[in-house]
């Protein structure tokens, strides 16, 4: 049985004229009994929390061996020194964090059960990470960074390739039950 717990659960805000004030992303785990997984480590800013989430789950960073991240910003890569046991995972086609293997495959299973997908559009090497569990779930990144992007069918305000981010968002629908934003809480679909 593959489990899921939100680490962290992450942020965006903008002014009053829609510019980027501050940017936190979630942090999933993933435990499929024989791996335990890491999608997007977020900003060191919600550090504590991620911490603090491991020792309510009874699990050590220093178990995880993997971390798959969603794209290489920032506020998704922060805290990857917390797992220093773990392969790093990413999509080639743009930025790679130093140290990160990449994978060039449309969809990668990592493990039986848990995919990344390519998801480009926000960056060119976005990538998902599909999860059957007792449902759907799709951890998307910024491929949709809230449930805003969703239910109105908006690519995310920051993106490299709008066509692309508007395929990766029906990709996401045609496949989910849940939704896990790059920053905020997860939603179901209503499929």
């Amino acid at each position: 049985m593959i489990t899921l717990d939100i680490l962290a659960v992450g942020n965006l805000s903008r002014d009053d004229d829609g510019e980027l004030l501050e940017a936190h992303s979630t942090s999933v785990l993933i435990r499929t009994g024989a791996r335990t997984i890491v999608v997007d480590t977020s900003s060191r800013y919600l550090r504590p929390a991620i911490k603090t989430s491991f020792r309510q789950i009874g699990v050590f960073p220093k178990d995880v061996d993997t971390v798959i991240l969603t794209h290489a910003h920032h506020d998704h890569v922060e805290n990857l020194d917390l797992f220093p046991n773990a392969k790093v995972l990413m999509h080639s086609g743009g930025d790679v964090v130093g140290g990160a293997e990449t994978v060039d495959a449309d969809v990668f299973e990592v493990c039986p059960g848990v995919r990344m997908v390519y998801t480009p559009g926000h960056s060119p090497e976005h990538c998902s990470v599909f999860v059957d569990a007792d449902r759907r779930y799709a951890i998307a990144g910024d491929a949709i960074p809230l449930e805003d992007n969703f239910r109105k069918n908006v690519p995310p305000r920051l993106h490299t390739d709008r066509d692309a981010a508007l395929q990766s968002i029906k990709r996401i629908r045609d496949y989910a039950d849940v939704v896990i934003p790059g920053h905020g809480f997860p939603f179901m679909t209503d499929r």
